[in-house]
């Protein structure tokens, strides 16, 4: 087994680049560019191979908003629960439809093909642009099929300070209260992509700030496939994931 992915333990896939927002914390920039999705048998084929030959803990999609096709989150998730991967997660910002019976139909869909917890997206950037209506029904759906559901809020310089971003990220979660759903930790914005450009005033001067979600490279625990098919400096449609694995080097 290769000595850099010898303790690998996790799938992320990121289903599509397109997004429902337009936020201005956003990591990955304005999405203009953001069309198409991984291809679903691909991506599910890679889940089986990968657990085949390591014992894989968590998956999860995400985006851009994966569930613009979800389909292909479902084909993925059906094969990561086949294959006993016991964590299986979602990141949705909620909002891929007004019509309420297709939210309720994609609500049941995800519980039925093996998502067990979806974190969603609700903040004052989310909301800037997605309407809460939807969101909030699609949160009910959810909570209905028994689907684990956590509120995922992004921060602005920390969760205790007291900027009016924050200030009206506490109020939307409050729009959640009647659902009791609870609000995680969520995460702390980092400067890069649009954070970088619209909120630069609270980011300290000439202080560089690292991504916390990049991995070691020469102890990869996680591995992230791109909408593309990109992943660890190769492609999954260009070459099997076990072969990437094996000869992958830092």
């Amino acid at each position: 087994m290769n000595e850099y992915v010898k303790n690998l333990n996790r799938i992320e896939f990121v289903v599509t680049m397109a997004c429902t927002g337009r936020c201005k914390h956003c990591s990955e920039g304005d999405h203009d560019s953001g069309t198409g999705h991984i291809d679903a048998d691909a991506a599910a084929n890679a889940v089986y191979d990968v657990c085949k030959n390591y014992k894989i803990e968590s998956l999860m999609t995400f985006g851009g908003e994966p569930l613009l096709y979800p389909d292909v989150v479902c084909k993925i998730h059906r094969a990561a629960k086949e294959m006993g991967i016991p964590k299986r997660d979602l990141i949705t910002n909620g909002f891929f439809s007004k019509d309420r019976q297709r939210i309720k139909e994609v609500a049941q869909a995800l519980a039925a093909n093996g998502v067990n917890r979806i974190l969603l997206s609700v903040d004052a950037f989310h909301q800037e642009t997605i309407p809460l209506e939807p969101v909030i029904y699609f949160a009910a759906c959810v909570k209905e099929t028994g689907v684990e559901i956590y509120l995922s809020p992004a921060w602005l310089v920390s969760e205790d300070d007291h900027n009016p971003y924050n200030e009206k990220t506490r109020e939307i979660i409050g729009a959640f209260d009647d659902l009791k759903i609870p609000a995680g930790s969520g995460n702390v914005i980092f400067q890069s992509g649009n954070a970088a450009k619209y909120l630069s005033e609270y980011f300290e001067e000439k202080t560089e700030y690292a991504d916390p979600y990049e991995e070691n490279p020469r102890d990869i625990r996680a591995i992230s496939f791109s909408s593309n098919g990109d992943v660890l400096d190769s492609n999954l449609y260009k070459k099997n994931i076990i072969d990437i694995l094996h000869e992958y080097r830092p």
